[in-house]
């Protein structure tokens, strides 16, 4: 039983740490004054504008492939309909 008892503060303390460090992810970085902090947060800034622009980019292509596809599919379909056995 006092295993269980342990098990379970456990899991709600891994459970409540979890959920407490999620909150703060979507608030915005303070000001720094130290140069180097400012440069790593400027990289990282461009770094996700930057995955942003190729996450988009990668939905284009797919649609674009797909519809080659279809296409490419369509011409193999009409091509093996106007075949003849020998």
């Amino acid at each position: 039983m006092n295993r269980l008892k342990g098990a379970v503060v456990l899991m709600s303390i891994a459970f409540a740490t979890n959920a407490w460090a999620q909150t703060d992810q979507g608030a915005a970085q303070p000001a720094h004054n130290d140069e180097i902090v400012k440069m790593r947060m400027e990289v990282s800034a461009a770094n996700k504008k930057y995955n942003q622009k190729v996450a988009a980019a990668k939905k284009v292509y797919d649609h674009k492939k797909a519809e080659a596809a279809k296409e490419r599919d369509a011409a193999i379909a009409a091509a093996h309909g106007g075949a003849t056995a020998q």
